[in-house]
Formats: C-alpha cells, sequence, structure tokens
C-alpha cells in the first residue's frame, strides 16, 4: 500500500517530482522564446554536469578535478572541442562516446520538442486566422440574404395586395 505524506490526501506515488512539476508546466504554458532559450539552456547544464562529474569519477587520471572534467564535458556538449581535454584510457573515451551520444541526442529532442510546440502553435493560430476571416467572409453574405428576404415579402405583399388577397399578420 502506497505510503501516505502528512497532511496529504494523494498517495506518495502520484505525488510529482520538482522536475515533472516543471516540465508539466512547461507543457501547459505558452511557449515564448524566451522559456524556450531557458529549456535548452537548462538542458545543456544539465548535461555538462552530468558528463563533468561522471568522466572526473571514472578517469581520476585524466581529469584530476571537477573543472577539468566540467570543461570537457562543456566542449562535448557544444561540439566545439578543442582538444586541450581528452580521455585517453580506454574507459575514458567509452565513457565520453556514450556522452557525446546522450549529450548531443538529449539537447536535440528538447530542441525539437521546442520547435514543434512554436509549429503547432503557429498551425493554430494559422487556423484561428482562417476562420474570423471566413466569418468575416460569410458575414456580408448573410446580410445580403437578409436584405433579399426583406425584398421578397415586401414583393410578396405587394402582389398580394395587387390581387386583392388580405394581408397576413
Amino acid at each position: 500500500m502506497p505510503r501516505r505524506v502528512q497532511g496529504s490526501e494523494e498517495p506518495e506515488m502520484f505525488k510529482l517530482s520538482f522536475v515533472e512539476r516543471k516540465f508539466a508546466d512547461f507543457m501547459r504554458t505558452p511557449l515564448s522564446v524566451r522559456k524556450a532559450m531557458a529549456v535548452i539552456v537548462s538542458a545543456t547544464l544539465v548535461s555538462v554536469l552530468a558528463g563533468g562529474v561522471l568522466i572526473r569519477v571514472v578517469d581520476p587520471q585524466e581529469f584530476p578535478d571537477i573543472g577539468t572534467g566540467l570543461w570537457w564535458a562543456l566542449q562535448t556538449v557544444t561540439t566545439v572541442g578543442y582538444g586541450d581535454v581528452a580521455p585517453q584510457r580506454a574507459v575514458g573515451r567509452v565513457v565520453g562516446a556514450l556522452f557525446m551520444l546522450e549529450a548531443i541526442a538529449f539537447v536535440a529532442i528538447v530542441t525539437a520538442a521546442i520547435t514543434s510546440s512554436f509549429v503547432e502553435r503557429a498551425q493554430r493560430e494559422r487556423a484561428a486566422r482562417a476562420d474570423e476571416q471566413r466569418h468575416a467572409e460569410a458575414d456580408p453574405v448573410a446580410a445580403e440574404i437578409a436584405d433579399i428576404r426583406a425584398q421578397l415579402t415586401r414583393i410578396e405583399r405587394l402582389l398580394e395586395q395587387a390581387q386583392g388577397v388580405p394581408p397576413r399578420s
């Protein structure tokens, strides 16, 4: 049975973590360029921090301090690769290769998700403008039809009067 948090009615398994809440908020609110940039920078920063710590732990001879690991991770994630710091041992190279693939894919997926949300919003806005335009075009037609109906009603009354038919109410 899931544990209950004191003062809460929700089971613990349904509680959202900080990252899950932030992601849910991100997906719920409209995306701005500033927010998109913040997400991309955050994704890159998370990758750099994770990669810098990981390479320091796995290859401490080549990366004697966390700063060197972070510098290597930053170069790797951004694909700059100055070459001044690189793993020389096999374990470091394997971690480096996996980190390159993961970090580049992670940042690319985040960027693709952001791009997709911008495209979706643009499509919604375009559809809304098309609907507005259709309604704007339909209004003059409806007004014209109303005018024609009014004219027909007058003509019918005139014809009825000319034929001596009592007027309708």
